[in-house]
């Protein structure tokens, strides 16, 4: 058994006040348990409880195994078939191995592969093999993963099945009928309901347990890949990646399952009630220390997502929100060791998602109650703690009842351009509530961003103030990748700064026109950076609406990416913009028409980019050299559909020189012809 570290135990009687008893305690045994199951060998022989170990391979099998996944990797195969004989050879050569081959680290990654590329009947086989023995897989480092992977294709296969009308067993390999899936997972589910208490506890029989109550609910069944994703940990996601083991159909779903999985999961959950409060028969009879308990599991890094899933879940069969009942109370009055226990939710991190998450499946007078009786009175001072109340914060917003939001929106508002300095997320958030509300305080939200991202200043008294600039106050140019040399990749945080300002730029004009400014005060040289950037040049392109930005701005910012039309043609980011300049250019065929003279003249240099060449047909430069007229007809159609209010220039009126008739009619107010008078008939019948 490891040993906990002097500066570890230090550390965690540092911890908060408001800690609940027992939680470090509690923390010392997990860091200690998972470090048993962190020294597994390659054979697979884990240290912990479980003691699954089956054999090693010899050097021989090894090497034809770890062959066989490299194969499967590379995915070279002619056609479906020949991978598929490949697959069923491998499945042969393995029958009676599957236990030592999920339990190894290298031959683990194959039997993965081997499950997402069999067909139903091999499934099954599998499925079968490991009969007995998946408490023990799903407790393992790498069986667990094998694991997963076959119950999401099960699922799939009790789908199938059930679509199928009068489905009755199918014939296996040996003339036998093989059972449904559907009786192979319910036999499974039997083995495992006993050990769900400490399933929820485990390193890595926590991410099955809540895979198999999102498939016994019906509920999405997530990517393993995705940076998103419920299903695995942030180290398995990335080793899926580095390995190139990637999903198959089957997965990102939601599956159809039948009656008998709902009864199943309320038996489950109903077990583990009983367990978790000792055997009661009624809510009033759970002891406090069992609640105390049950509290310190939903502060667990491990376990808080299990119980997260299961408070969503319970609804569909428990009308009463028993889990929900044994983290909160329902009175109408504050208990002190509940106000103990959701202060510390506020300031723990793991606390607080726990509490932001349950707030999105708990029925709205719960957490009205919540709101009323712990944060209400406090709510700016929960909105200042960045990595914690905060979100919490966020998620009343999204949940809470009209009347509710526009009492945190009161609050909110006039401090939002201070809370923007470390959350930039909630000015998202409280611009969404307030259109939810109707545009509630809508212009102060606008003053209170823009006092933020571009507020005047000026040094001294006889200086006139100066506007900051936005892309440097929300994009923070000045230490960017912008124009760097060694081909840098965009940042995660430039690319949510940039997603943060086209979300203020769709939200009002204003910030439209103060972004079209900051791009024009920029040096001519650093604006023409933006294009070639992988993210700057998506604001670029946003900026760039034919219908919110007047022509003389339309003009202004024409002006510049002319001069380097070519350049922007030929890049991946750039001729995007190049394309969104066709729509752009609109009425103002001048401009349309010298994008067209640089791109022609560049012929060359343009059609041998292939970014270029799809801007050369989204041009249509080919009509523009050959069939001018053609060209010129599709400009004006355009000006007609995006401006189909706006009127045709009025014909000028031509004198005759000499005659006193003409002096006459130069000196006499200028009269509309006939044509033109009566409600505009001659405009009409042009357009």
């Amino acid at each position: 058994m490891a040993k906990a570290r002097g500066r570890n135990l230090l550390r965690k009687q540092k911890k908060d006040e408001f800690a609940p008893e027992g939680k470090h305690h509690q923390e010392e045994s997990h860091e200690t348990h998972n470090n048993e199951y962190n020294d597994e060998s390659e054979s697979g022989h884990s240290q912990g409880h479980t003691n699954l170990f089956f054999g090693v391979f010899d050097r021989e099998e090894l090497e034809y195994f770890k062959q066989a996944e490299a194969t499967l990797a590379m995915d070279a195969f002619e056609s479906p078939i020949e991978k598929s004989h490949f697959v069923t050879s491998i499945i042969e050569e393995a029958k009676g191995k599957e236990l030592k081959l999920v339990t190894s680290q290298i031959c683990s990654k194959l039997m993965e592969r081997l499950v997402l590329d069999c067909d139903d009947l091999q499934l099954k086989a599998l499925f079968q093999s490991f009969n007995g023995f998946f408490f023990n897989m799903a407790c393992h480092k790498y069986a667990s993963h094998v694991l997963e992977t076959l119950l999401v294709r099960s699922t799939a296969l009790v789908e199938k099945e059930l679509l199928t009308p009068s489905f009755d067993g199918e014939e296996g390999d040996n003339g036998e009928i093989v059972a449904s899936m559907e009786n192979m997972f319910l036999f499974m589910l039997n083995e495992i309901t006993p050990h769900m208490r400490e399933m929820m506890s485990h390193q890595y029989a926590s991410h099955t347990l809540r895979l198999l109550i999102l498939i016994l609910s019906s509920k999405l069944l997530p990517s393993s890949t995705q940076n998103n994703s419920t299903l695995r940990s942030k180290k398995s996601k990335i080793a899926r990646k580095m390995i190139d083991l990637k999903d198959n159909d089957d997965f990102n779903k939601t599956y159809q399952t039948p009656e008998s999985f709902k009864l199943q999961l309320r038996e489950m959950i109903t077990k583990l009630y009983k367990e978790l409060t000792g055997n009661v028969e009624t809510r009033a009879e759970v002891s406090v220390t069992a609640v105390t308990k049950f509290r310190e599991l939903c502060v667990d890094k491990i376990a808080s997502p299990v119980i997260q899933l299961i408070i969503q879940v319970e609804g569909i069969f428990d009308r009463d929100r028993s889990f929900w009942r044994l983290v909160f109370g329902v009175g109408e009055e504050k208990d002190p060791k509940e106000e103990s226990f959701v202060e510390y939710l506020l300031s723990d991190a793991v606390g607080s998602h726990f509490l932001e998450n349950v707030i999105a499946y708990a029925r709205t007078k719960y957490v009205e109650r919540l709101y009323r009786l712990y944060m209400k009175d406090r709510i700016v001072k929960l909105a200042q703690r960045d990595t914690t109340g905060a979100f919490v914060v966020q998620s009343l917003l999204k949940h809470l009842k009209s009347k509710q939001i526009k009492e945190i929106l009161d609050a909110l508002v006039p401090e939002l351009s201070m809370l923007l300095n470390s959350n930039m997320d909630f000015a998202t958030t409280i611009i969404d509530a307030s259109n939810k509300e109707d545009n509630y305080l809508r212009e102060q939200v606008v003053e209170q961003l823009i006092k933020k991202y571009y507020e005047a200043s000026s040094t001294t008294e006889r200086e006139q103030p100066k506007h900051k600039n936005i892309l440097e106050s929300c994009l923070q140019l000045g230490g960017s990748t912008l124009g760097n040399t060694k081909d840098d990749w965009p940042t995660a945080e430039e690319r949510r700064r940039s997603l943060f300002l086209e979300e203020l730029i769709d939200y009002d004009d204003k910030f439209l026109n103060i972004t079209i400014e900051s791009m024009l005060d920029l040096p001519e040289e650093r604006f023409l950076q933006m294009p070639y950037h992988g993210v700057f040049s998506h604001v670029v392109e946003h900026v760039l609406q034919v219908k919110r930005v007047d022509t003389i701005m339309r003009k202004r910012l024409l002006n510049v990416l002319c001069k380097d039309v070519v350049n922007m043609s030929c890049n991946a980011y750039g001729s995007h913009i190049v394309d969104k300049l066709w729509q752009f250019t609109a009425k103002l065929t001048l401009y349309k028409e010298r994008v067209a003279v640089v791109l022609t003249k560049e012929s060359e240099k343009v059609k041998n980019s292939i970014y270029g060449r799809q801007v050369w047909k989204n041009w249509q430069l080919d009509k523009y050299l050959r069939k001018n007229f053609d060209w010129k007809r599709l400009v004006k159609e355009q000006d007609m559909e995006l401006f189909p209010d706006s009127k045709p220039l009025q014909p000028k009126r031509k004198f005759e020189r000499g005659g006193r008739d003409n002096e006459q009619q130069h000196q006499q107010p200028y009269k509309k012809p006939h044509y033109q008078q009566t409600n505009n008939r001659y405009e009409r019948s042009r357009r």
